[in-house]
């Protein structure tokens, strides 16, 4: 019997503290042709659910919280009670699809089954189907809950994934620290020992004050915004796919990241639904949670989440495009530079050697003070960068879902498939009645981002 980790068991503690939160993430996989025989279909999933164990297993709490909960084998496994099937009303449009999405995100998953559901969704437009995936964040992240949807595909391998996790170094870790290879044996044993030290010391110092940035992060009130508040039990859905051809042109043109590009986009879909509402966009108007993988290469497949976060002020506040890029990669190569990332894994990590009972208590604890601090979540996810099969059918469209809570109104997931970047919006129904805005202008940050790269004249001012 595997344990919870701490920040495992923390989605469920989320998720506790507010009657109107699901805290599950998923994706739904738009796949070419008739839907298959129903039963063959389910005898498909079967056989390849039972090669991912954590999807045949439950938790078993202790009481008080004594002691983590424990994954353990569902004795009483029954795949029907996992799979739904519905279909669209006409015409079976995305609109209708991001409905039944919206309705499935809304209800909790039952905890005394494994965590998982799996819609088979029919009667899309063009002669489609999907299947949409939903798994509790206790479960997985949006790498391993990625993992587990294409797993259900047709013979997927590692190299069917875009960008995998580059491997962790001890430089990368502590920048000033000198490889053990460097130090020759004609290299003077007091310098080298200084030069450790020193590379130490300041990576201790980048942590320290990172862990600093992220409490003000989540102490600090960001400014008075219908962004931020109470959530109620109601969703809405949108998805928008731009051509990863395009937001890699841009990332080569001003010399920045694919998430760079992504998340200035995010920045001014975010301002023009502000701007919708009447409200002045202002420098403090979007701290946003960004989370980071923690993951080696050799966890990609592995459940359970491992994470850190950043915590950025995206630039609402500006209207020129190529100022929006220049302060998103400013701010985030600060942030990933400034310790917030280790800051968050060595957090994470302290809480793993707390006795639980202790850690449940506090984590509990916070979780029922009202957040004030973050705005929204935005996490990007590398997705297989050539099309999957299911069961001999092309999936054409992979859309990602992300979470919302703790008084987060908006959440936007990021992922690469093939030849696409897809933005996955979920939203609270009334607070996010506009989401079609924040989908539109993302959308049109990209296409204006990508013309502007194309002007040879223009040049970015590192």
């Amino acid at each position: 019997m595997e344990q919870l980790k701490t920040l495992d068991a923390g989605f469920l503690m989320a998720e506790d503290s507010d009657r109107n939160v699901s805290l599950a993430i998923g994706g739904i996989a738009v796949i070419d042709g008739s839907a298959p025989n129903y039963g063959q279909f389910k005898d498909t999933l079967a056989q390849r659910i039972r090669a991912i164990p954590r999807c045949t297993q439950m938790l078993r709490t202790q009481p008080f919280d004594v002691g983590a909960p424990k994954w353990v084998d569902d004795p009483g496994f029954d795949l029907s009670r996992h799979v739904r099937r519905v279909a669209l009303p006409r015409p079976g449009d995305d609109a209708e699809l991001y409905r039944v999405v919206a309705d499935v995100l809304e209800r909790r998953l039952d905890r005394d089954r494994p965590l998982w559901e799996c819609w088979v969704i029919e009667g899309l437009k063009g002669n489609r189907w999907a299947i949409l995936m939903k798994i509790h964040h206790a479960m997985a992240d949006g790498i391993s809950a990625t993992r587990i949807l294409s797993r259900l595909c047709d013979d997927v391998d590692g190299d069917a994934f875009a960008r995998p996790i580059a491997a962790k170094k001890a430089v990368a870790a502590h920048p000033h620290l000198k490889p053990v290879a460097d130090l020759t044996p004609r290299s003077n044993p007091v310098e080298n020992l200084w030069r450790a030290a020193t590379g130490i010391t300041g990576a201790a110092a980048r942590t320290v004050s990172g862990a600093a940035e992220i409490a003000a992060g989540l102490l600090r009130p960001a400014t008075r915004s219908s962004l931020v508040g109470p959530v109620t039990a109601m969703r809405r859905y949108s998805a928008v796919r731009v051509p990863l051809s395009d937001v890699e042109q841009v990332s080569r043109k001003f010399d920045v990241t694919i998430n760079d590009v992504a998340l200035t986009a995010i920045t001014e879909g975010f301002r023009s639904v502000l701007l919708h509402r009447g409200e002045q966009p202002r420098p403090d108007s979007l701290r946003t949670l960004v989370p980071v993988s923690a993951r080696s290469p050799d966890a990609l497949d592995k459940p359970g989440n491992r994470l850190s976060v950043m915590l950025p002020y995206l630039p609402v506040d500006q209207d020129d495009p190529i100022q929006q890029l220049r302060a998103v990669h400013s701010r985030l190569t600060r942030a990933k530079h400034g310790g917030q990332r280790q800051a968050g894994c060595m957090a994470v990590s302290a809480t793993n050697y707390t006795p639980f009972m202790l850690s449940s208590w506090v984590i509990r604890f916070l979780m029922r003070l009202p957040q004030r601090g973050i705005v929204t979540l935005a996490t990007n996810v590398p997705g297989p960068s050539r099309h999957l099969e299911m069961m001999g059918r092309k999936v054409a469209r992979l859309l990602p879902i992300p979470p919302i809570a703790l008084r987060l109104r908006t959440g936007v997931a990021v992922l690469s498939y093939a030849d696409d970047l897809v933005f996955g919006i979920t939203a609270d129904y009334d607070a996010g009645a506009d989401v079609e805005e924040l989908a539109k202008g993302i959308e049109l940050a990209v296409a204006r981002l990508q013309m502007l790269s194309q002007d040879s004249v223009l040049l970015f001012a590192k």
